[in-house]
């Protein structure tokens, strides 16, 4: 690693944010904390509060972790503020506590973004990181975008030639206007259909439609998280199964073997109970079961997806094998989870590449890429 003469990578750690995923960046963020070698970097954790304000956070990873269904961490927003500011050298930190003059903190060599879902992991940071000229981990700002959305993302990968699943977007105003035009494209599509906010993340907002009936609530419900609404094909009788996506420090793609989950308990899908909650029937196979020839198509179609949208650093994409055999391309995600139950690092570590030296090799990937246009 390139590091800065004379001490230590200076890392800012990113996290919380505006989304509705502002929690489960929190507890990303604990797991990332606590897995950073502080002989190696001087981390500062930086949290976004919901209101959006910027705050000099607590070092702690405890503190950011789930305590339980209705304890789930936040950014503090009462916290001292800080701003991000160019300097000759790159951008600094400066921290303005209202009962002491402004003191900095010092150049940034990367930011750690560790937020999921709208100004985040849409492309928003990545903007801004890229106006400072200051490195960060992961896509930029187009692969963000795009991923993010989920119909424009499979408006992308299927003019790659990738396999995704029957789709319709709605907005809000068109839902208002006219939903039997709307009923009329979800019944064409068939039931039970599934029905999520295009940008968001974590299940949140998503719901399965068994009939029109049901459709209308499905509908509501994603239109509270986002002003446009993503309806699919219920791929039924399909397993899921994940791939973990990084790229290599010569250039290339490497890929985790592949991992399933399973729900065994109430829940008719991969909600967010499933996702988050310890006491939640939720079984992952790491490695997934599956044929070598399946497991090799899958890997192939998660590099040949992580390149259809421009991406760089990691993402983790999702599939769905279906009844037949075939494998669809569920969505992308271009900063997953790094919580203790997140699939991501628990694929690499079946894969040989254990948590701390991903994290390193994520910031390695990132100090060696210039910002700007690439």
């Amino acid at each position: 690693m390139n590091e800065p003469t004379g001490r230590r990578t200076r890392v800012a750690v990113v996290f919380g944010g505006r989304s509705s995923e502002h929690a489960i960046s929190c507890v990303t963020a604990g797991s990332v904390l606590k897995a950073l070698d502080r002989e190696r970097y001087d981390v500062i954790p930086i949290g976004i509060a919901p209101d959006g304000r910027w705050v000099l956070e607590a070092d702690d990873p405890d503190r950011h972790a789930i305590k339980g269904p209705d304890q789930l961490p936040s950014v503090d927003a009462d916290r001292a503020p800080v701003t991000l500011s160019r300097t000759a050298s790159g951008a600094g930190i400066v921290v303005s506590d209202p009962t002491a003059p402004p003191r900095e903190l010092g150049d940034v060599d990367v930011v750690f973004p560790l937020l999921h879902g709208p100004w985040g992991e849409d492309g928003t940071i990545q903007g801004m990181l890229e106006m400072a000229g200051v490195r960060y981990v992961g896509a930029g700002v187009l692969a963000s975008a795009v991923s993010m959305d989920k119909a424009y993302m499979k408006v992308v990968l299927a003019a790659a030639g990738l396999p995704v699943l029957p789709w319709t977007t709605v907005t809000a105003r068109e839902w208002a206007k006219d939903p039997a035009a709307v009923r009329e494209r979800v019944a064409e599509l068939g039931y039970p259909a599934f029905v999520k906010p295009a940008r968001g993340g974590s299940s949140i907002g998503i719901s399965k439609a068994h009939t029109e009936d049901e459709l209308a609530d499905a509908v509501e419900s994603a239109l509270l998280h986002d002003p446009k609404v993503l309806i699919e094909v219920s791929a039924e009788g399909a397993r899921e199964i994940e791939c973990g996506v990084l790229e290599s420090l010569d250039g290339g793609v490497d890929t985790t073997v592949p991992a399933e989950i399973r729900i065994t308990g109430d829940h008719e899908f991969y909600d967010f109970e499933a996702k988050y909650l310890p006491e939640e029937a939720t079984e992952l196979d790491v490695p997934a079961h599956l044929p070598d020839a399946t497991a090799a198509e899958l890997r192939a179609l998660a590099a040949r997806a992580f390149q259809a949208v421009g991406c760089e650093g990691l993402a983790r994409v999702d599939f769905f094998l279906m009844p037949d055999g075939s494998l669809m391309v569920n969505e992308l995600n271009t900063m997953p989870g790094f919580t203790p139950l997140s699939m991501f690092p628990q694929m690499w570590a079946a894969t040989g590449l254990d948590y701390p030296s991903l994290v390193d090799r994520l910031i390695t990937l990132a100090t060696q890429r210039d910002t700007g246009l690439r």
